[in-house]
C-alpha cells in the first residue's frame, strides 16, 4: 500500500484497485479506483467505512497493522454501497463487540445486505448534529441523503478539521495515478452523483459552516490545499452552471456521414474564433466522458442519424442518460441526417422539451444522406447562432 499520511492519529487503511475493468459494471477507468476507509486511534478506535470485496485482504492487513493489537470500538457507516460496506459482515464476524454507527435510513437498509443477529444491541442510531466522542476526538455527524443513497452522511472530526465526506469529492483513479483532479472528479460527479444537484447544494450549505482543513473521501485523494478549488467546483456542477467555455458537439454518426457534418461544423466553429471545441464521436468514445463534457460546457451540438425512424441509438441512450441526471440551462443545436425521411431532430427535440431552460436554437441542420457545399450555409448559420 502507497504511504498515506493524514495523521498521528487518524490512518489511512484502504486500497487501490488496478484490476477493476467497469466501475458499478459501467464505467471505465482506465487509472482503475480506490476504496478508501480509514482509522481514528484515541481512548476509543472508530473505522471509518470498510472497503469492496474485491480487496478484503489488504483491507484487513491494513487495519491489523493500524490497531497494533487493539480492537475496534466503533464501525461508522457513511454509505452502504457495497464498495463501501462489503466488509461490514467481516469486521463483526472478527470483532464481534463493536459498535455500528449509523442513522435511521442505514439501519432500516443494512439487513437487506446482512443478517446480523444481534443488531439492535450492535447499533448506535445518531441524527442530525449528533456527536461521538471517542477522547480527543469528536466526530459531529450531518445527514446528506441522495448524496447519492438516501442514508448516506458525512463526519466532521472537530480536532484535527477533518470533514469524512463520502462519495461527495471522489474521483475515478488509484491513489497513486498522477492526473488532474478535475477531469475525472468530473466525469464521478455528472454520471454518479449529478442528478442529485439539489442535495449537493443542501451539504454545501452545511459544509460551509465548519473550518475544514483536510476532506477524506471513500474515493480518490485526500484533499488539504487549496479546498476552495474542489469546493467551487463541486458548486458549479451541482447548480448546473457553465464550467467552461466552449462548444461540445455529440454526434450519433452510422456510416460517417453524420461525423462527416460535425468535423465540417468544428471547422467553422474553430475560424469563427470559438474558444474550445469538443467532438465526441459517441459510437466509440467513452459514454462517461460524452456525459461529462454535456455538463461542462454551455453550447451543445447533437447530432444524429436518422434510425428506425428515430435518432441512433448512441444519441438515443446519451440525451435519456442527460435526462436522467437532471440536465439543464444550456443552449443547444440540431443537426440531423437521413436519406428519405430524416427524423432525428423531432426525436432529439421531443426528449429536450422535457429538461429545463434548454435553449434550442434555429436553424436545425437537415443533411440529406453526405454533407454537399449546400449544407454549408446553414452549418456557418447554426455555428453564428450558438456562438451568439
Amino acid at each position: 500500500m502507497k504511504d498515506i499520511t493524514i495523521s498521528e492519529n487518524i490512518k489511512y487503511i484502504g486500497a487501490d484497485d488496478k484490476d477493476i475493468d467497469l466501475f458499478e459494471s459501467q464505467y471505465i477507468v482506465p487509472n482503475g479506483v480506490s476504496y478508501n476507509s480509514y482509522v481514528i486511534i484515541d481512548e476509543k478506535i472508530a473505522v471509518m467505512d470498510t472497503i469492496d470485496k474485491r480487496k478484503t485482504e489488504e483491507w484487513l492487513n491494513n487495519l491489523e497493522i493500524a490497531l497494533n493489537g487493539r480492537e475496534p470500538d466503533y464501525l461508522i457507516i457513511s454509505h452502504l454501497e457495497p464498495d463501501h460496506a462489503y466488509n461490514i459482515g467481516t469486521l463483526i464476524a472478527k470483532y464481534p463487540n463493536i459498535k455500528l454507527v449509523g442513522n435511521n435510513r442505514t439501519f432500516a437498509f443494512l439487513p437487506q445486505f446482512f443478517d446480523i443477529k444481534n443488531l439492535d444491541e450492535m447499533k448506535i442510531e445518531v441524527k442530525e448534529g449528533d456527536t461521538l466522542d471517542i477522547g480527543k476526538h469528536k466526530l459531529h455527524f450531518f445527514m446528506a441523503p441522495m448524496v447519492h443513497w438516501p442514508e448516506v452522511m458525512v463526519e466532521y472530526e472537530e480536532t484535527e478539521k477533518i470533514l469524512f465526506s463520502a462519495d461527495g469529492f471522489g474521483k475515478f483513479g488509484t491513489l497513486d495515478t498522477d492526473e488532474d483532479w478535475d477531469c475525472e472528479a468530473r466525469r464521478y460527479y455528472f454520471n454518479i452523483v449529478g442528478k442529485y444537484g439539489v442535495q449537493v447544494q443542501s451539504l454545501l450549505k452545511k459544509a460551509s459552516t465548519l473550518d475544514i482543513k483536510t476532506i477524506c473521501p471513500l474515493h480518490g485523494p485526500i484533499l488539504k490545499e487549496n479546498l476552495s478549488h474542489y469546493i467551487e467546483k463541486y458548486d458549479i456542477w451541482s447548480k448546473y452552471e457553465v464550467e467552461s467555455e466552449g462548444v461540445f458537439i455529440a454526434c450519433a454518426s452510422i456510416h460517417g456521414n453524420t461525423l462527416n457534418a460535425c468535423e465540417k461544423l468544428k471547422q467553422i466553429l474553430e475560424e469563427k474564433s470559438a474558444k474550445k471545441v469538443v467532438l465526441s464521436d459517441l459510437s466509440r468514445e467513452d459514454f462517461a466522458e460524452a456525459v461529462e463534457d454535456a455538463f461542462r460546457y454551455g453550447k451543445i451540438i447533437f447530432a444524429s442519424a436518422t434510425y428506425n425512424m428515430e435518432m441512433f441509438t448512441p444519441m438515443r441512450d446519451l440525451l435519456l442518460n442527460l435526462k436522467e441526471k437532471n440536465y439543464q440551462n444550456r443552449k443547444v443545436g440540431i443537426i440531423e441526417n437521413g436519406t428519405w425521411a430524416p427524423n432525428s431532430a423531432k426525436c432529439m427535440k421531443d426528449i429536450l422539451s422535457t429538461m429545463n431552460n434548454i435553449e434550442i436554437v434555429e436553424p436545425v441542420v437537415t443533411i440529406k444522406s453526405t454533407l454537399k457545399s449546400s449544407d454549408i450555409e446553414n452549418l456557418n448559420k447554426l455555428a453564428d447562432e450558438i456562438l451568439k
